[in-house]
């Protein structure tokens, strides 16, 4: 297995260098050098007790035994750990024992973790994600009686949505609520898919749960969400069972680490849930944890992608075989390295994963920013980051697929076996185009909800953005990219335009037919402009005094900037019709 999972000289240059951190200082107190500090911590945390159990983990998958699952005993000490040291805790106030931490560190911090084992990350992540929910619109009661325990790692924090009969289609969920005297409500229905939905690594496992209150109206204007932990809190302060129960798990390709389960609720009459906020507004609550799990899908497919290319690389340094074409016939074999295929296929990676993890700290930028900034400048922030979320989620987790693929290609038949980390990787990466939502409802979001909305001003906010960057490039001698990047992003507007007539003559069906298609088109849009700011930060370190130590990390960056232009424009994915 290979050692190295990540490169933090990498991940620095693309928080501090790229995105930036300058305004954390003047907001919360955070400087590079403290920033730093924080990512050494998550990255120590990572090397020693979650890449350890990387293959364990995937190896010894959880089972349903007499109704309860258990999972590999190390989870256990990795959520003491992360509830002790505040990792859990760490977006919240000092009030819950948090940091104030900004999104895009945290989201530098989650790329760590998924590095060193995707499975292992996701309970922490989920139970953050649900204490969260109720911080935001939850009573002071559910407040004190949930948070604390869930911000220790004691408690599992799950989002309970999807049903047999209503996967994507919220509106037809069944799971029903029924009032009763004291305030609670009686929960009756069925889940399935249900991330970390149950474990014996915890205590308790407290679910954030979509359900329909008996006589709420139909669709998803009826939904609303409650929390129904698996054990609730009796007149005594004692746990006693709340008649949730597991009615299977499931048995995945990859992932493997961590459950996914199917529930049951109120098979005897006896599930109690506790409302969150009003009646009928639960998906609009629901939406804060499936939005930021939607970057955290995203991070988790850029950092499987960068961990397999780190293990590719690793091993076409040390593998020799063939001889240069060019060179003696007669001389020893040389490491595959050397070979033009194998260098085209890990530019390839490194274009995929390093553009993606780029444009999802750039979203935590966003969220930053929403909270920093005047009251004037929130709104344009949160337009730039609804517009982005669906693509920062669907880009590296299809794109992932490709370049997990390539990583297998590197190690040629080692590459398809369990000796080496890459065929793991592969099988972990699969499910990110899936979960959250999607590529095609992702695509749908992006086209017929994100680049419309106040007539398309989210579209032109971020014009402004590649355009600012297109101008950083031409300074610092990047005209040629920065003339392709322009053209492409015009050729987006012309096809939006293209599209939005469509909607008017044809139809929202045929408006929609080629959404996905427009969703992979504006991706790379998205990444090239990530990876023309890298070029731009690049060349301005070239013609500094920093060649001498790092000269070769830069040019190593703008030769994977260089190879990335045509990788992605010369693809024609979707034109309009002249």
């Amino acid at each position: 297995m290979a050692e190295k999972f990540i490169s933090m000289k990498n991940l620095k240059f693309t928080l501090h260098d790229v995105i930036g951190t300058e305004n954390m200082a003047e907001n919360g107190d955070y400087t590079e050098k403290s920033i730093n500090m924080i990512l050494q911590a998550g990255f120590d945390f990572a090397k020693n007790e979650l890449h350890p159990l990387f293959e364990e983990m995937d190896r010894k998958s959880p089972e349903l035994e007499n109704g309860k699952v258990k999972v590999h005993p190390g989870v256990k000490k990795i959520l003491d750990i992360l509830g002790k040291d505040g990792w859990i805790s760490a977006l919240f106030s000092e009030k819950w024992g948090g940091e104030n931490m900004p999104s895009s560190i945290m989201h530098a911090i989650s790329f760590i973790f998924c590095s060193a084992n995707y499975s292992a990350a996701v309970y922490s992540g989920l139970t953050s994600g649900a204490a969260k929910l109720i911080d935001s619109f939850g009573s002071e009661e559910l407040k004190n009686k949930y948070i604390p325990k869930m911000l220790e790692g004691k408690w599992q924090g799950t989002m309970a949505l999807t049903e047999p009969e209503a996967g994507t289609s919220l509106g037809d969920l069944s799971t029903a609520a029924y009032p009763d005297k004291d305030g609670t409500y009686k929960i009756k229905g069925e889940k399935i898919f249900i991330s970390a939905g149950d474990h014996d690594c915890v205590e308790n496992v407290v679910h954030l749960m979509l359900a329909r209150i008996d006589g709420a109206p139909k669709g998803v204007k009826g939904i609303s969400l409650f929390v129904v932990p698996k054990l609730r809190v009796n007149e005594k302060n004692e746990l006693e069972p709340n008649d949730v129960n597991v009615t299977q798990i499931f048995h995945k390709m990859g992932y493997r680490g961590a459950p996914i389960t199917g529930l049951s609720m109120g098979e005897k009459d006896d599930c109690t849930g506790w409302l969150v906020g009003e009646e009928n507004k639960g998906l609009s609550y629901m939406f804060q944890m499936m939005n930021g799990a939607r970057l955290e899908v995203g991070m988790g497919a850029a950092a499987i992608a960068g961990a397999a290319f780190h293990a590719a690389l690793d091993y076409c340094k040390g593998r020799k075989q063939g001889r240069k074409m060019t060179g003696d016939k007669k001389a020893g074999q040389v490491p595959i390295i050397e070979h033009d295929d194998v260098k085209r296929m890990l530019m390839f990676q490194r274009g995929v994963f390093e553009g993606a993890l780029s444009l999802i700290l750039q979203c935590g930028k966003y969220e930053d920013m929403i909270n920093y900034a005047s009251e004037e400048d929130k709104e344009n922030y949160h337009l730039l980051l609804e517009l982005l979320t669906p693509v920062a989620k669907s880009y590296p987790a299809e794109m992932g697929i490709l370049s997990t693929s390539m990583s297998i290609q590197c190690f040629g038949g080692y590459g398809y076996c369990e000796d080496f980390p890459v065929e793991q990787h592969y099988r972990d990466m699969r499910i990110h185009t899936i979960h959250e939502g999607t590529t095609g409802i992702q695509s749908m979001d992006l086209l017929g909800r994100k680049v419309v909305m106040k007539n398309g001003k989210a579209l032109k906010l971020f014009g402004k953005e590649v355009f600012k960057t297109i101008g950083e490039a031409k300074e610092n001698g990047l005209e040629k990219y920065a003339k392709e990047l322009e053209d492409t992003f015009n050729l987006v507007v012309k096809t939006t335009e293209f599209l939005g007539e469509t909607a008017m003559t044809d139809g929202v069906d045929a408006f929609l037919e080629n959404s996905v298609l427009y969703l992979e088109m504006f991706g790379h849009l998205c990444v090239a402009w990530q990876w023309l700011k890298m070029g731009a930060k690049q060349m301005k370190n070239l013609q500094n005094h920093l060649v001498k130590t790092t000269g070769f990390f830069y040019e190593g960056k703008l030769g994977v900037m260089k190879y990335y232009f045509p990788m992605s424009f010369q693809k024609q994915i979707i034109l309009p019709q002249q």
